[in-house]
């Protein structure tokens, strides 16, 4: 019986082969850049807000601390939004007619919130407490990284599962004193496996219930 198929046949199948698997781990790779690429997950891309309101200002150069406006978020599982009557408590003194702060005085005159954009909005099936973290040793800047450099505010990280446990299952990686919560420029000693784990004792994290899956998703 005559040879249907020559010998160049199995170097194309070969060569076909490794390009279909090339391809898929091509196809592969572009599709978990793409979810993870700022495009979806929004990180580092600042957010238009009904007044472009600065941390760097605020908290950088003027130096206010978070919990001003930030007033629950030792107390609560949600941070809270400063109100009008928190802006105006400085500029109804101070750039009280900047065109920019228009809509916070239309606000207060006619008592209608301002319409904040989510800078982080977990999804309804995670469950956060920021009052937990901060009692845990848990800092801001962790999470929410430098605002008092962002001019406009943008997410830091892009919060995923990963990303939350790794901190969960070595919380001394990331844990601070109680002191130095609130400080946006805190960086993790040399000694810092020695001393989380210090923290983790003093603090009272049970690593354990940490890997609880009702933690996060009740």
């Amino acid at each position: 019986m005559p040879q249907i198929f020559s010998r160049r046949a199995n170097v194309l199948a070969r060569v076909s082969i490794a390009a279909v698997l090339l391809l898929l781990l091509a196809a592969g790779w572009a599709v978990n850049a793409t979810f993870r690429s700022p495009y979806l997950t929004r990180v580092g891309v600042p957010l238009e807000q009904p007044v472009p309101f600065s941390h760097q200002h605020h908290v950088g150069d003027a130096g206010i601390d978070c919990r001003y406006c930030h007033t629950s978020v030792e107390t609560s599982a949600f941070a809270g939004l400063p109100s009008v009557e928190t802006c105006l408590s400085c500029h109804s003194k101070i750039f009280s007619d900047a065109p920019m702060l228009a809509p916070v005085r239309e606000s207060f005159r006619t008592g209608v919130p301002l319409r904040w954009t989510r800078v982080h909005d977990l999804p309804d099936f995670v469950y956060f407490d920021h009052s937990i973290h901060v009692q845990k040793g848990v800092g801001c800047s962790t999470c929410h990284g430098r605002v008092d450099r962002m001019p406009i505010t943008w997410k830091a990280q892009a919060l995923e599962m990963r990303w939350c446990l790794e901190c969960h299952e070595q919380p001394e990686k990331f844990l601070r004193p109680q002191a130095e919560i609130f400080n946006l420029a805190w960086q993790p000693p040399a000694n810092q496996a020695e001393r989380g784990a210090q923290l983790v004792h003093d603090f009272r994290v049970n690593k354990v219930q940490l890997m609880d899956c009702s933690i996060c998703h009740r």
